[in-house]
This record gives structure tokens, C-alpha cells and sequence, in this order.
């Protein structure tokens, strides 16, 4: 007989914190699409937007039933950001230098920094 065992809540956790990070992934390729998409003129980049600005909005929902919304807010904006900087960089679009690179190491130190602190203590009402 094979046991399988319950989900744990760290397991559960990990979940959620990887939801975030997809949905702010997700945020990432809407704000590229919507830039793409020439004020909703071309119909491939505006799908892409309305598809992944739907999915990143619902990830974000769901990782807020468990994570706080300030924390989880911080960090999918966070992080869409920078990938979304990062994207436009590598792709010619908007130049790099060393002062962005710095900052948007910084956004990401920020968003890793929130993660990394400890739950807070649930009051007692």
C-alpha cells in the first residue's frame, strides 16, 4: 500500500509565493504586449495583452487570499517591472547602463527582501 501524503503547509506556501511569481511574469509579458500592440491596433499583441493581463489579475487574487496584499502587491509589481525593463533591454528597445542595471537589481533585492522576511503574527481579536 502506497501512502500518499497530505500537501504541508510550507508546500502550500511554495505554492502561492510561485502563483505570485508567475502571475508577476505574467505582468511582464501583458505590459510588453500592450506596448506591442500600437494602442490595441494589432490584433495578435492586444489577445496576448487581454489573456495574460486576465491571468496575471487572477494569479495575483488568489496569492492574496494567503499572502498580504501589500507584500504580495510589492512584489508582482516588483518584478513585472524589472522583467519588463530587463525584456525591453535585451531586445534592443530601451538601452541598458550600468545605473539601470543597478536600480533594477535594487526593485528585485526589495521584492526578494519581502519575501524573505518572516510571517507576521496573526493578533489575537
Amino acid at each position: 500500500m502506497t501512502m500518499v501524503s497530505k500537501p504541508t503547509a510550507a508546500m502550500a506556501s511554495a505554492t502561492v509565493w510561485l502563483l505570485l511569481l508567475g502571475s508577476a511574469v505574467l505582468e511582464a509579458v501583458w505590459a510588453t504586449a500592450l506596448g506591442l500592440s500600437e494602442g490595441f491596433s494589432r490584433p495578435l499583441p492586444t489577445l496576448v495583452f487581454a489573456m495574460a493581463a486576465i491571468l496575471s489579475m487572477v494569479g495575483l487574487g488568489l496569492a492574496v487570499k494567503t499572502i498580504p496584499l501589500g507584500t504580495a502587491y510589492a512584489i508582482w509589481v516588483g518584478i513585472g517591472a524589472a522583467l519588463t525593463v530587463g525584456w525591453a533591454m535585451a531586445t534592443g528597445v530601451e538601452s541598458a547602463s550600468p545605473l539601470k542595471l543597478l536600480f533594477i537589481a535594487g526593485i528585485v533585492g526589495c521584492a526578494v527582501g519581502l519575501k524573505v522576511l518572516p510571517a507576521p503574527k496573526t493578533p489575537h481579536v
